[in-house]
């Protein structure tokens, strides 16, 4: 038999961890019926020698034995330990294989004695098992067993041939009503021709048994309305197929017709008739404005915003509004701060400067965040920007010495002109986080960053994963022992700071590849033309076929390679999951970072029309972003109907969702602004939460970069320490309750400088002595007054101070009436209807009902002016649950 491509320890995490990469064009067997194993070793007389690989391990597999939580464990059970699920022939066979020590019951494969075999004895539970009885003494199960063992319980990995796929039939169940059951089939086809029944050796699983339940023996029965699918695995199989059971009648000829008019709607459409699901209608101008400015730039609509938005009648205005916001500094910088969250920008983690990161965390924390936002503020194609992370390295030209590569690091800090870190080829500080030190660290981040692939049980149940990590293995943050061209390390360590501010060459780590020299094979003293060690590598890409790393001047290169190619079922796609899982409630799979073969995509159609587009599109995250926000699932009302109002995962309406910590706190500020300091606020990203400051975690309490962490953190901001899109949360908490109702940033924020300004615009525009005929009158007394001031100061140096004084208050108190009087001209009279229209602009985004206006008036009534009015409806609506959600 032929050894499949993958070795053993790579075949681990394709198989189990990142899924198989198996076809599933279906090729009917020509043959005739083929027989089960059922009735090829139920009679042990006539029973044909079963295969180790094709039916013991998937046997087992399917028993439970080699299940996490029997001897597929990490510490196994009783001392023997299985590979999980089977995916590691040869040391399970080792397992299996134990010296005959002259006490029959502890063999486990005995040769001499079959029926002695602890594999029988203790499956059948005639020896005390733990597990309990697996199959029953006699049963083709048992049979199958013995005969292998009566043939020499032989490993036949190397002559079984390669595995090719499987088939099942049917390829999707549609039930009608529940109790119905259907019988699977399930074909396993190998690449030399062979086509087995192997329905009973497979492994079957339900996501969801309360749709659908599936027996041992494959009969899938419906259990109440919805969709789910059933997985199922044998040998490196893993193929899942959909399972519907209506949940109305309109389906077929029953389903309503509706206009299609993008390829998205189509998909979503397509499943939903299935289902009998009809969607929501269309959202109105100021639920998609508030809903999509959210979504897209992280910020709320102005009130000036809402109401052009509102009064424009163009048929085009929701298509052209998306390109405006996919052109502001916000777009750029709210989508920065989700990809930091993705690669795991944390200052905390960053070093660079001989091991003191916590000198410059902060900072390289923000360089790398710049040197994403300048990139999506371009449209520069994904996987160019994320070839730049992968691919990076502390230097960036080929023939650059680590002298020069010190001086351009220092050039990023130096006090007079800096350079500017953003027009770097390339972003290194993805591998110099302190949390990717081993190999496996890399691996993990790597395949949870770039795949959104979760590969953590690597590091359990027995699953060696070497061949995956000896790639990134040979990526390196250091400084170089004898760096060429460098200077006394400890010399330039003393004085660190000073050379870095005057722009001088540093001792600064430095990202690098190991390479090979030629001819040099495994010597570990050759040195490569960088001057490091090197050896010779031949592991396998996940698609594999070997790798000669010696061939690539960075052994990244061809991993960078399968990303891009057309075969790659992971990194186009994790991508579009993510952008997708940022428009709606959830992810097409969810969870959003856990991108494997047996956990499919709800609508798998929609995830491969949107992954082959964004590749056409030579990965252009704009395109991906129109393509979603202008269909119709996503301008999709929230307000259900009978058939969908139980939907949560196929898109038939808007879920409602939590604002991100980020937006939350950018809100409450944005609210509570003064009338002229909102344009500002929406374009400035370095005092947004959005922005880099917050970014960098530098912010202090109620310091420069839009809130504390202490706000931001009771609102779900990630800490970006973990390999897990789960950090960022937004569940909601007592402690977020307590915070708007009575947290000193909150109300300080309704009272004090630039979070109280427009309570400060209302006190101007209504203050007694702010009429325009007075304040007339004040700027022409106080106009003469300044100036008679500044004469007596030039004539009178010994009441120098006083007058000073004087001057200053006077000043000041000209200042306020010129510019109380040019804001009631500028505005004309303003009644209370206005404030407290502008106050729903502010928070909700909406203009409010009749009801609600008069609700306000009446509260208004017993404010104490208006002014107090209006900080206490703001603070009323900063507590609503509309303010706080995205609908």
């Amino acid at each position: 038999m032929r050894r499949v491509s993958l070795t053993p320890d790579m075949r681990t995490v394709v198989v189990t961890l990142l899924g198989t990469f198996a076809l599933t064009v279906s090729l009917a067997a020509k043959e005739a019926p083929l027989r089960t194993p059922e009735q090829r070793f139920a009679d042990i007389s006539k029973a044909e020698e079963p295969s180790f690989r094709r039916h013991v391990v998937p046997l087992l597999s399917r028993a439970g034995c080699n299940g996490r939580e029997c001897h597929g464990s990490f510490q196994g059970r009783g001392g023997f330990r299985l590979s999980l699920f089977g995916y590691d022939f040869e040391k399970d066979m080792e397992q299996m294989t134990v010296k005959d020590d002259g006490d029959e019951k502890q063999v486990r494969i005995n040769r001499e004695k079959p029926e002695k075999s602890l594999l029988l004895t203790k499956g059948t539970n005639e020896e005390p098992h733990k597990g309990k009885e697996r199959f029953k003494k006699g049963s083709w199960e048992y049979n199958t067993v013995l005969k292998w063992i009566k043939g020499g319980a032989k490993s036949d990995v190397e002559a079984t041939g390669e595995f090719d796929r499987l088939e099942i039939s049917p390829k999707e169940i549609v039930f009608k009503k529940v109790g119905d059951q259907v019988q699977l089939k399930v074909l396993a086809y190998w690449k030399d021709g062979t086509v087995e029944d192997v329905t009973q050796l497979t492994r079957f699983r339900s996501n969801d048994d309360s749709v659908s339940t599936i027996s041992l023996a494959g009969v899938a029965e419906a259990k109440d309305k919805g969709d789910t699918h059933i997985v199922a695995f044998y040998d490196n199989g893993v193929h899942p197929i959909p399972v519907v059971l209506p949940v109305s009648d309109k389906v077929g000829p029953k389903y309503p017709r509706m206009a299609i008019t993008s390829k998205v709607d189509e998909q979503v459409v397509g499943k939903l008739a299935k289902l009998g699901i009809v969607p929501s209608d269309l959202c109105t101008d100021t639920e998609f404005l508030r809903r999509v400015s959210l979504d897209v730039t992280g910020t709320l609509p102005t009130p000036d915003q809402i109401t052009s938005f509102l009064s424009d009648k163009s048929p085009n205005k929701r298509a052209a509004k998306i390109d405006e916001l996919l052109k502001t500094p916000a777009y750029a910088a709210w989508w920065a701060t989700k990809l930091s969250d993705f690669l795991g920008n944390n200052p905390r983690l960053l070093r660079g400067a001989m091991g003191n990161g916590g000198n410059y965390g902060a900072s390289f924390s923000r360089q790398w965040y710049d040197w994403m936002y300048t990139r999506i503020a371009k449209n520069e194609p994904y996987d160019q920007m994320m070839a730049g992370i992968i691919l990076a390295t502390g230097r960036t030209r080929a023939d650059q010495t680590y002298e020069e590569y010190a001086k351009e690091m220092s050039s990023y800090f130096r006090d007079e002109k800096p350079a500017n870190f953003a027009e770097r080829p390339n972003m290194p500080y993805f591998w110099h986080r302190t949390n990717l030190q081993k190999a496996e660290e890399k691996a993990l981040a790597f395949s949870h960053s770039f795949l959104g692939v979760r590969i953590e049980c690597a590091q359990c149940h027995k699953h060696p994963f070497d061949q995956w990590t000896q790639i990134l293995k040979e990526i390196k943050d250091a400084v170089p022992a004898d760096p060429k061209g460098g200077n006394n390390q400890k010399a330039l360590q003393s004085e660190f700071d000073r050379r870095v501010k005057a722009g001088e060459a540093a001792p600064w780590q430095e990202v690098y590849a190991m390479v090979v020299a030629p001819g040099k094979g495994g010597d570990k003293n050759a040195k490569t033309k960088g001057g490091f060690d090197g050896r010779v590598l031949t592991p396998k890409v996940l698609g594999g076929e070997a790798v000669m790393l010696n061939e690539y001047p960075d052994p990244r290169a061809p991993l960078m390679e399968w990303l891009r190619s057309p075969k790659n079922p992971y990194f186009a796609k994790a991508w579009v999951n993510r952008v997708w899982a940022s428009y709606f409630h959830r992810g097409l799979v969810e969870p959003a970072d856990d991108m494997n073969l047996a956990n499919p995509p709800v609508n798998g159609d929609l995830m491969d029309y949107l992954a082959d587009g964004f590749v056409k599109h030579g990965y252009d995250m704009n395109w991906l972003h129109k393509e979603i926000l202008t269909s119709a699932t996503y301008q999709r009302s929230w307000k259900p109907n009978e058939t969908n109002k139980n939907d949560e995962k196929n898109f038939s309406r808007f879920v409602i969702r939590r604002l991100p910590a980020e937006l939350v706190v950018d809100g409450i500020t944005q609210a509570t602004l003064a009338s002229d300091k909102i344009g500002k606020y929406r374009d400035d990203i370095e005092t947004r939460a959005i922005g880099p400051n917050a970014n960098a975690g530098s912010a202090g309490k109620g310091g420069k970069g839009g809130g504390s962490n202490y706000s931001l953190n009771i609102f779900g901001k990630p800490v970006r320490e973990t390999n897990c899109d789960c950090e960022r949360t937004t569940d909601p908490t007592l402690l977020q309750t307590l915070f708007t109702r009575n947290d000193p940033e909150l109300l300080n924020s309704l009272e004090q400088a630039r979070g109280a300004a427009y309570v400060e615009e209302v006190r101007k525009l209504t203050s007694n002595e702010s009429t325009p005929e007075k304040l007339k009158d004040s700027i022409a007394k106080l106009a003469p007054a300044v100036k008679k001031l500044e004469e007596q100061l030039a004539e009178n140096p010994p009441k120098k101070e006083k007058l000073e004084n004087q001057l200053k208050d006077t000043k000041e108190r000209l200042a306020k009436a010129e510019s109380a009087l040019a804001l009631i001209q500028k505005r004309g009279p303003v009644t209370q209807e206005e404030f407290i229209n502008q106050v729903f602009l502010r928070t909700v985004s909406r203009p409010p009902t009749a009801t609600e206006i008069e609700k306000a008036k009446a509260d208004f009534a017993v404010a104490k002016s208006p002014a107090e009015g209006v900080r206490e409806l703001l603070w009323a609506m900063l507590n609503t649950r509309e303010f706080m959600v995205n609908h």
